[in-house]
């Protein structure tokens, strides 16, 4: 996806056979992923950051953590 979106290719011919197909049906529009950056999804990651903070200085752990292993 990031190579053929979020930069200016409107002056290239784009070498992707499945995109090229795709443009090619009159009912199929291409977009770049933009799901994250809806109002909602930004407010549900800013609460659970929030959320995450809270429980680590309180002592109780994060609800999230990804656990470091060593040498991996």
């Amino acid at each position: 996806e990031e190579e053929l979106f979020f930069r200016d290719l409107s002056g290239q011919v784009i070498q992707d056979d499945t995109f090229a197909r795709l443009q090619t049906f009159p009912n199929v529009v291409i977009t770049g992923h933009q799901a994250f950056f809806t109002r909602e999804a930004l407010t549900k990651i800013a609460d659970t950051t929030l959320g995450n903070v809270t429980a680590f200085e309180t002592g109780q752990g994060t609800f999230y953590e990804v656990p470091l292993e060593v040498g991996v």
